[in-house]
């Protein structure tokens, strides 16, 4: 039986150090539901937003687009949106990035995802140059036990990046992992020698619609005040047109608007956020514009030589594109008079 506590010992011994690295953890953080940890490894970077919006690589890196802060693949990313939550490990000592990546492969079959992308298995993967800036950027700016850049002042040398999805019991969830090594300590960016493995996941889900719908009278105002209304109950889903139901109550507003002043004529002027290409955006904005005198016209008698359609894709942004909270606000329908 000496096996037998051999084993029990080890097993202890194991948990034990688990235990002592949870422990060491940035204060609030925690591991997601769905994804375990490497062995010894402990968290120092922890964030998570309510809904948000983050491009999943299943492709060759191609580039960095240092003008709007975007990587860029062979083929188009995947787009998900829903609860994000970003987590960094910190796993010190002997370990490689290549061991903490393999283990990531090896378990997460078994956790019910589906890798869709494993640069390992790229044979044109390795032209990193760029791909890490990202995480010099907003976002990750939090009170840890690691320079915030700790990710982004890493080799590329041993990157190693994957992209999986879990689809189970009606809830979707990607997640992009990228590992990366640090051969010996650097105070500068305040690293130990070892890994650092960046999750970044997002569990899908449909935006709560919270906006308050304006009403025609607070249109007038604005109107008369400045000379346009930004409107973001206008909606449609992502690249595409299409208006959708939950756009009806600022329509209704618009309509009410346009009968109570018979003599306003309307610029509908569509705005995207800088995600996509801009000739493409130009019309997407237009198109969208179009759409929404379209409504008017059909479902509420407005006549059609009142309205005029106009797109500007990103050319008018009202906040950052850095980050979704301002790609949000940079995303709406604007009324102008003629």
């Amino acid at each position: 039986m000496k096996w037998l506590g051999l084993l029990l010992a080890m097993l202890c011994v194991a948990t034990n150090a688990n235990a002592q690295a949870a422990e060491s953890d940035l204060a609030g953080a925690k591991d997601h539901p769905y994804i375990k940890r490497f062995a010894n490894s402990s968290i120092v970077l922890y964030d998570t937003k309510r809904f948000d919006s983050v491009e999943f690589q299943t492709s060759t890196f191609a580039r960095f687009n240092i003008v709007n802060r975007q990587r860029e693949f062979v083929s188009a990313p995947v787009v998900a949106e829903g609860a994000r939550t970003r987590i960094w490990y910190e796993a010190p000592g002997e370990t490689t990035s290549l061991e903490v990546f393999r283990n990531y492969v090896n378990e997460l079959p078994s956790l019910g995802f589906t890798i869709l992308y494993d640069s390992s298995k790229d044979k044109q993967a390795g032209r990193w140059n760029g791909f890490l800036t990202s995480y010099g950027f907003g976002g990750t700016k939090l009170s840890t036990s690691r320079s915030e850049f700790v990710m982004y002042g890493a080799s590329v040398k041993n990157l190693h990046t994957l992209t999986a999805k879990r689809d189970k019991d009606g809830q979707v969830t990607y997640l992009q992992l990228t590992t990366v090594q640090w051969d010996n300590d650097n105070k500068t960016f305040k690293a130990q020698r070892g890994v650092y493995a960046a999750l970044d996941i997002v569990d899908v889900a449909a935006m709560k619609q919270n906006m308050i719908t304006v009403s025609a009278s607070e249109m007038s105002k604005a109107i008369n005040a400045t000379g346009r209304i930004a409107l973001y109950g206008i909606l449609f889903d992502t690249a595409k047109a299409d208006l959708k139901p939950e756009s009806k109550p600022a329509l209704e507003e618009i309509a009410k608007l346009l009968k109570a002043e018979p003599n306003l004529k309307l610029r509908v002027v569509g705005h995207t956020d800088n995600q996509g290409n801009l000739d493409s955006n130009i019309g997407l904005s237009k198109r969208r514009a179009e759409s929404v005198n379209a409504a008017l016209a059909s479902q509420y008698g407005i006549t059609s030589n009142r309205l005029s359609a106009f797109g500007v894709a990103d050319l008018a942004p009202v906040a950052s594109n850095a980050n979704e909270e301002g790609r949000a606000k940079n995303r709406r329908v604007e009324l102008v008079p003629q």
